[in-house]
């Protein structure tokens, strides 16, 4: 694991770097008479981003035990300078732009030609407490999905078939999953085919798509008329639940959903850097390709 934090910190530290000589090249500069004190934090936004990705790896479920009882007792070798906790949570909303950006260049995987598109609730509290929840209060939304209604939002993934990320999107739970489809920006990225649930089904989506060079390719609804389809994409479409293991990852593995948020910025913090967290995990849920090949070809020959 030693191993792994100093490549974390590495390519963190290395990205912050960059992303601090880019800002400050771009930041306008203002004439305000009254001095202002120009001291260094004592930890860097490279410590920080670096211990909440070690938080989901982890795989500890509260951020505060994680930092108290784990990283200033057996990690001050590698966190000399570490803060009180209420200050660690201050210097983690600091750090927020250059996690996000960070996420966004450096840990997206590349297009294969088969990617799978599903999204997933992220709830902020239980359905029943939905009119008493203040922290995101005008935010969260009530929503639903195939386990029944929730409250919070809404996370929309697209993977290859490594497993890797290819580009995210995160919504109100009202939502609905063929929107962020239309928002170019999503699936600039993407190419070839794109398989997806019954909820992804419209007509006009697919002409739009189709046209981007993407081939949307869903399950038929009980009352629609069967349309042909290769066999190579209907085996492909049986492994959509391939999206649904990753998931599963996110939440139970790199915990990106809990409802223990104070604020929405940390909520924010831990959602990026689980998504980060689960880019650097040595095993993600894949596919094998040269078995669904064989697959057809045994189907073909029979």
């Amino acid at each position: 694991m030693d191993s792994k934090i100093i490549e974390i910190f590495y390519l963190v530290d290395e990205f912050c770097k960059e992303f601090e000589r880019t800002k400050e090249g771009h930041i306008l500069s203002e004439k305000i008479s009254v001095k202002r004190r120009n001291r260094k934090f004592t930890m860097s936004d490279s410590e920080v981003i670096t211990i909440v990705i070690l938080f989901h790896l982890k795989k500890y479920r509260c951020l505060k035990h994680f930092y108290m009882m784990h990283v200033q007792k057996y990690m001050q070798g590698d966190f000399p300078k570490t803060v009180a906790y209420n200050r660690f949570v201050e210097l983690q909303q600091k750090a927020l732009m250059p996690m996000a950006v960070f996420l966004q260049f450096c840990c997206l995987g590349k297009c294969t030609g088969v990617s799978f598109i599903d999204s997933t609730p992220i709830r902020v509290c239980h359905i029943k407490r939905e009119f008493h929840h203040k922290t995101f209060k005008s935010l969260a939304t009530k929503g639903q999905c195939s386990m029944g209604w929730f409250f919070g939002f809404k996370l929309h993934i697209v993977i290859n078939d490594k497993g890797e990320i290819l580009d995210f999107l995160f919504t109100q739970a009202n939502v609905d999953d063929r929107e962020p489809l239309k928002n170019k920006n999503f699936h600039d990225k993407i190419f070839g085919k794109l398989f997806g649930d019954k909820g992804y089904i419209s007509k006009t989506l697919f002409d739009e798509l189709f046209i981007d060079g993407i081939h949307l390719i869903t399950r038929l609804r009980k009352n629609m008329k069967n349309s042909l389809m290769l066999l190579h994409d209907k085996l492909l479409l049986r492994k959509r639940v391939l999206v649904e293991s990753v998931n599963d990852e996110l939440k139970n593995t790199c915990n990106i959903e809990h409802t223990r948020h104070r604020s929405f910025e940390n909520f924010l913090s831990n959602l990026l850097s689980g998504l980060i967290a689960y880019s650097f995990l040595p095993k993600k849920p894949s596919l094998r390709m040269d078995d669904i090949i064989d697959n057809k070809q045994i189907a073909n020959f029979a």
